[in-house]
């Protein structure tokens, strides 16, 4: 048996019938503890090496996916979003939880991992098999800290591609007008709002009237809907205070005009109730517009890539645009849209031309 170095901490690497073994001692690399291991841990272990009882006191020992899934999803309980949490538990138990229950961690090579997600990529997109791989990764993650494993199996296997998953195609100044002519005056200001301020879909819903200072030309963003659950806006810097831009107005005070006195929310159901997703927008006043305009169908999401991808196109501040769109630097904006918009016909360097 030989004593290795790892982290900081003792381990031990042996071999027994052919198949090669490492564990932790759970004891700190010192000179102490390199001779108690040698002069009692490793006569213990090839003692229960001998007698089998090394074997069967591991296989005690090794929480199946199943069990320790329970406690990994405890950890990081805190630490995440609710939705986020939600949702990584709806993907444990949908894509892992059917096939790997019931499996000890230890057992679970990293070629069936490698088959389990490939034939996931045939099903379901690039994108969903990332999230699922997310949950089960830091669940092995989790047992190895733990040094229930030695290594997480998901180290040795290559990700999906990274892919554009929301490819940005905003529309043109015409195709925003358009839009906002054909839709319903009672939803008009939902869509009016995507397009001049580049909020979420989920912020645009969970929108309160009590959020806007008219004089002051403004709205605060502090709150998310999602799934029927309201939740704080994507990121820290997502709670954040917009600009009404004088587009816009119009359409918000025409909205306020014909809502309900006693509507909580800027965007309710017929029943008085908040929205709990945007599918119902979608699909009764998004899809038919674009469809009757002939304006080839993108999803709700790009209003915030229109909005971005034409303030900049026009040359308006990057930093405002920055913070109208919640994002934490600037360099985040520029990154995400300085492809997409090219300033054109604009005569470069002109303050280098001398004065006649």
């Amino acid at each position: 048996m030989t004593l290795v170095n790892r982290d900081g901490k003792l381990w031990i690497t042996f071999y027994h019938q052919s198949t090669r073994y490492r564990k932790s001692l759970n004891l700190i690399d010192t000179k102490q503890n390199r001779k108690y291991a040698q002069q009692t841990l490793i006569p213990e272990i090839q003692y229960k090496l001998n007698s089998g009882e090394f074997f069967n006191n591991d296989e005690k020992k090794v929480p199946t996916v199943g069990e320790f899934a329970q406690i990994s999803f405890e950890i990081h309980q805190n630490e995440r979003r609710e939705f986020t949490q939600k949702r990584y538990i709806r993907l444990y138990e949908i894509h892992i939880k059917p096939h790997f229950e019931k499996r000890r961690l230890d057992q679970i090579k990293p070629s069936e991992l490698a088959r389990w997600q490939n034939n996931l990529l045939t099903k379901i997109t690039g994108k969903t098999v990332k999230g699922i791989r997310t949950v089960f990764y830091t669940l092995f993650e989790d047992a190895r800290k733990d040094e229930i494993i030695t290594r997480n199996p998901f180290s040795l296997i290559r990700s999906p591609k990274d892919e554009e998953f929301r490819v940005k195609n905003p529309f043109s100044k015409e195709e925003i007008f358009a839009i906002l002519k054909a839709m319903p005056e009672h939803i008009k200001a939902f869509f009016a709002i995507g397009f001049f301020t580049g909020l979420r879909t989920g912020e645009i819903i969970g929108l309160k009237w009590e959020d806007f200072d008219f004089d002051d030309r403004s709205f605060y963003v502090e709150r998310s809907r999602r799934q029927g659950t309201e939740t704080l806006p994507k990121t820290k810097n997502s709670v954040r205070t917009v600009e009404i831009i004088d587009v816009l107005m119009p359409f918000l005070l025409r909205h306020r005009e014909i809502c309900s006195q006693t509507n909580v929310y800027v965007f309710e159901t017929y029943e008085g109730l908040p929205y709990n997703t945007c599918d119902k927008i979608s699909s009764h006043y998004w899809k038919p517009t674009l469809e009757r305009l002939g304006i080839p169908y993108r999803n709700l999401y790009q209003m915030r890539h229109s909005f971005a991808s034409l303030m900049i196109s026009n040359g308006e501040d990057i930093l405002w645009v920055s913070n109208m769109l919640g994002h934490k630097h600037s360099s985040m904006t520029l990154e995400k849209y300085a492809r997409y918009c090219r300033l054109k016909n604009r005569k470069r360097a002109t303050f280098l031309e001398q004065v006649a």
